[in-house]
């Protein structure tokens, strides 16, 4: 299913997703104190582009909970509204629900992506 997956969900949501992802990280970019929020960006914007056959470990001190209140202010909310409604579109149908699964993961990882690790 990874790769088939992958693939139907480059082309049915995917590609908007990982967009979305990436033009955050220029934005971030655009200063040098957010290019390590840019960098991050751009690490989940490959997740959301391919995400079947990775899971996401959550964890981080306070560091990371500081960055993830400042980004859930400034570009999590967003990200994580954007995900959930494609999320719950998908859903409507049996054959888009692994695909809205999908879309929910992605939008909690928009919520409180520092101290998330990707692994697969």
């Amino acid at each position: 299913m990874g790769c088939l997956g992958n693939i139907l969900w480059f082309i049915f949501g995917g590609f908007i997703s990982g967009m979305s992802w990436a033009a955050a990280g220029l934005l971030w970019c655009i200063t040098v104190v957010g290019v390590p929020v840019g960098v991050q960006c751009f690490k989940f914007a490959a997740l959301s582009f391919f995400p079947f056959g990775k899971e996401i470990r959550y964890g981080g001190g306070a560091a990371s909970f500081l960055l993830n209140l400042i980004w859930l202010i400034v570009s999590g909310l967003p990200l994580a509204v954007e995900s959930a409604v494609l999320g719950c579109l998908l859903c409507l149908t049996i054959v888009g629900i692994p695909f809205g699964l999908q879309h929910f993961k992605i939008a909690k990882l928009a919520l409180m992506p520092f101290g998330a690790v990707v692994e697969g």
